[in-house]
């Protein structure tokens, strides 16, 4: 399984942090062409306790994957009080399969619970169909769009509710 992974939690403008942005980055030029994701994001959107960034470690101290959440709450954009949104989720093509991507998502949503956040909300698209799989085997359904992306036809947006 993920053995020997630690999870850390970093600034999001951390080297590691955006080692592995820069790779994500590729990975969506690659399914989307274009530019990658230009949703704005400033490392101190995903500062405690509006947010947390984490990076997954292996034994030998490679950062193998990436995942954060940061406070939203009612805009223009679609957002609702309360929301806790995912981005940066990313697992490198060589640790994949291991459940990492899952283990993120469950501490960031621990932590977005603990923060008083109240609903998770998170954007991805129709050519990432294991992010859509594990989301939706997490327990997020399809919702209204919102975000950066709201107007896209192969944008998906996902939400699900924080119980105490």
């Amino acid at each position: 399984m993920s053995h020997g992974i630690q999870l850390r939690a970093v600034p999001y403008g951390h080297p590691d942090a955006v080692k592995l942005n820069d790779q994500v980055q590729l990975e969506y030029q690659a399914r989307y062409g274009g530019e990658g994701d230009v949703t704005p994001l400033d490392p101190a959107m995903f500062a405690p306790p509006n947010g947390l960034y984490l990076l997954a470690y292996d034994a030998s101290g490679t950062p193998v994957a990436s995942g954060g959440w940061r406070s939203q709450d009612e805009n223009d954009e679609g957002y609702s009080d309360g929301d806790a949104e995912v981005k940066r989720m990313y697992v490198v093509p060589g640790a994949r399969g291991l459940g990492l991507a899952r283990r993120i998502l469950a501490e960031l949503e621990s932590d977005a619970r603990a923060a008083g956040r109240t609903r998770m909300a998170l954007e991805t698209g129709d050519q990432q169909p294991e992010a859509i799989a594990l989301y939706l085997s997490s327990g997020y359904t399809l919702s209204a769009k919102f975000g950066h992306y709201r107007h896209y036809d192969s944008s998906r947006c996902m939400t699900k509710p924080l119980l105490p």
